[in-house]
């Protein structure tokens, strides 16, 4: 192949990139849809048109009547807002606090403790499920929504972009803050925390949905419907010894996916904005 050829075969290909990757991006997107659009037909249809496609097939709510009477979800409900709402306002107030610490205070060895902060990121939670429920069991914790919470307070992630997002903040404004007679605490809540607020909504979004939908270490901690989150009260519902059917069982995973799905869609753009404002790519 000559050099004119292959420059031209080039040019071709280049210009065909961008469509294969709009491709692509379609494939992905269907393969990553296609549980929830399979949970959504069998959700709103009797049980006998799981496995069978009919346009003319009747819709129905009765899988939701029958999962919502099967198990308690009301009190799965209430145990994972109140989880969720707990542990992003702890994360919130810890990691405001050491982020702020590691980016403005000189901290003897600072470096290094925040290293070691960072190395919480390279260990599984998983690996530490068994000192934890000790620890929690030695707390009187174990069964509580407070014990699942506990172990996720500190976040070195949210440690990490906070420390990031207030060291880009302007030393100028807090001198003004300061010479205006501010201490350390109003400097904290009157300029920085006002000016991290997108890192603050792309944090708790990540959190959220992070802890909406954790499973394992909720399912080692609790025992009984009055501590049981929703994905583990799904767990358990679903389970094949209860002898529900599929239909039912998609109708109560929409039933967990539910607020944090109409969120999404309601809240669209902020969600994206926020993220690109906080820098996470």
């Amino acid at each position: 192949m000559t050099a004119p050829t292959a420059a031209a075969a080039s040019r071709r290909f280049a210009a065909r990139l961008p469509r294969l990757e709009t491709l692509a991006a379609w494939l992905l997107a269907i393969v990553w849809i296609f549980p929830l659009l399979y949970a959504v037909w069998a959700a709103f249809h009797p049980s006998e048109f799981m496995v069978r496609f009919d346009l003319l097939a009747p819709l129905t709510l009765a899988n939701f009547l029958d999962a919502w009477e099967q198990a308690p979800f009301a009190r799965y409900y209430l145990n994972t807002f109140l989880l969720v709402t707990g542990i992003v306002a702890g994360q919130f107030v810890v990691c405001t606090l050491a982020g702020f610490a590691f980016a403005r205070f000189p901290i003897p060895g600072k470096d290094f403790l925040f290293m070691l902060v960072l190395l919480q990121l390279f260990v599984f939670p998983e690996v530490l499920i068994v000192e934890n429920y000790r620890i929690a069991s030695a707390l009187g914790l174990v069964d509580t929504i407070t014990g699942i919470g506990l172990p996720y307070v500190a976040s070195a992630f949210g440690i990490f972009l906070l420390r990031q997002t207030f060291k880009t903040i302007p030393r100028e404004l807090e001198d003004a803050a300061r010479i205006e007679g501010c201490g350390w605490m109003a400097v904290l809540l009157k300029v920085y925390v006002p000016l991290a607020k997108p890192t603050y909504l792309a944090y708790g979004l990540v959190s959220i949905s992070h802890h909406w939908n954790n499973f394992l270490w909720p399912l080692v901690v609790t025992n009984s419907v009055e501590s049981r989150p929703l994905t583990v009260g799904l767990g358990i519902f679903s389970a094949p010894e209860t002898g529900v059917n599929w239909a039912t069982i998609s109708a109560a995973t929409l039933l967990s996916i539910a607020p944090l799905l109409v969120a999404f869609l309601l809240f669209q753009r902020q969600f994206v904005q926020s993220f690109l404002r906080a820098g996470i790519r």
